[in-house]
């Protein structure tokens, strides 16, 4: 009997994942015993809070992970964030008691000095910028993969994680550079552009005048142009770094397969970055109201301890909650592209694992072929 090629298309509904298994094993019965063929839906739909309620639910499932992760990435940036300006301060103060008059003997300790061309201050600045870029790379790495794997109901492990932490660094490290290199260079073309016009102004024979309405409104009309673009280009780059955790991509590739993933998704990608970027705007604007009185012995008030410990908390929960949103869209965003079917049907061939797909999801079609 010659080798007859089988195709039996079986229709993967989100609200029936669990049956996949059961229908991928009996992929060997006769084609009478398969179900029937249902075409797939043309509208497809996902909201901001099944986005939202699906990263909540894997963060519960494995919270003590996650506050582990939490703890070791990201409670050290939420410090620094609540921190820093307060630091900066004492920095920038000129009068003691400041932080920078204790550290004063290092380049002045018998006041015949002059203090050096490099203050503390900017070294300062300097290694806290360091210390958030590369935290933030740390973190985006472990938890990215850890929100990966408990979206497939995988075990999640701590050495994994840590492990992913540093295995992406680079690959993301790289990522950043070209984005930063893209903004760059789009500014660097609008401030060419403005300086143009203005010299264009100057030979036509007009004065400028620099503190004129005119003049502060062309300004702001190229800032608002670059905010835009750059609001732009970061609803198109939604996907970018989880790409570069997921896929082992770097550089300007994970940019173009995030550009293909949200096609058809920019909505509800800016409502993610509108959503996180509201509820950080909020949480800075608190941080700040204790930034009024700036004075050494601060730190011994437990108000403005209790305060730093609040604002640290929720910034650390915020950006826990976007980095699991971030991921759960982009395996959202591969099932509504077909792209996640097959790799469902690789899990359910190792071994029946529950999947956390919302009720709201639509149903995808997988074709199998029988040799």
């Amino acid at each position: 009997m010659n080798n007859v090629q089988l195709q039996h298309r079986v229709v993967i509904s989100f609200r029936a994942l669990p049956l996949l298994g059961q229908k991928l094993r009996s992929l060997s019965s006769p084609p009478s015993a398969m179900a029937t063929l249902t075409p797939p839906p043309t509208a497809v739909h996902i909201d901001l809070w099944p986005i939202l309620s699906e990263s909540k639910r894997i963060i519960n499932a494995h919270s003590r992970h996650f506050l582990a992760l939490s703890v070791l990435f990201l409670l050290p940036l939420s410090f620094s964030f609540s921190a820093y300006p307060f630091i900066d301060k004492l920095f920038s103060q000129s009068s003691p008691p400041s932080i920078e008059s204790h550290f004063s003997f290092l380049y002045n300790p018998f006041q015949l000095q002059k203090p050096p061309i490099f203050p503390i201050k900017y070294i300062f600045t300097l290694l806290y910028s360091l210390f958030v870029f590369i935290f933030s790379l740390l973190a985006t790495g472990s938890i990215t993969c850890s929100v990966f794997h408990g979206f497939y109901g995988r075990p999640v492990k701590f050495v994994s994680a840590i492990k992913s932490s540093f295995t992406t660094f680079f690959p993301l490290l790289s990522t950043c550079l070209v984005t930063e290199l893209i903004l760059s260079g789009i500014l660097v073309i609008l401030g060419l552009i403005f300086l143009g016009l203005l010299k264009l102004t100057q030979v036509l024979g007009f004065q400028v005048n620099y503190s004129s309405t005119y003049f502060l409104s062309l300004c702001l009309f190229f800032l608002i142009t670059f905010m835009f673009i750059v609001l732009y280009l970061q609803v198109k780059w939604a996907f970018a770094y989880v790409v570069v955790v997921v896929e082992s991509s770097w550089g300007l590739e994970p940019l173009k397969r995030s550009k293909n993933l949200v096609r058809g998704l920019k909505r509800v990608a800016f409502s993610i970055l509108l959503f996180f970027g509201f509820f950080s705007g909020i949480l800075t604007w608190v941080s700040a109201a204790g930034w009024g009185n700036v004075a050494s012995d601060k730190w011994k008030n437990w108000a403005f301890i209790l305060h730093i410990v609040l604002t640290s908390a929720l910034f650390m929960s915020l950006m826990l909650s976007y980095l699991a949103a971030s991921t759960v869209f982009y395996m959202y965003s591969k099932a509504i592209h077909g792209e996640l079917a097959w790799e469902i049907a690789e899990e359910f061939a190792r071994e029946y694992v529950s999947l956390p797909f919302d009720d709201e999801k639509v149903p995808h079609v997988v074709s199998v072929v029988n040799g």
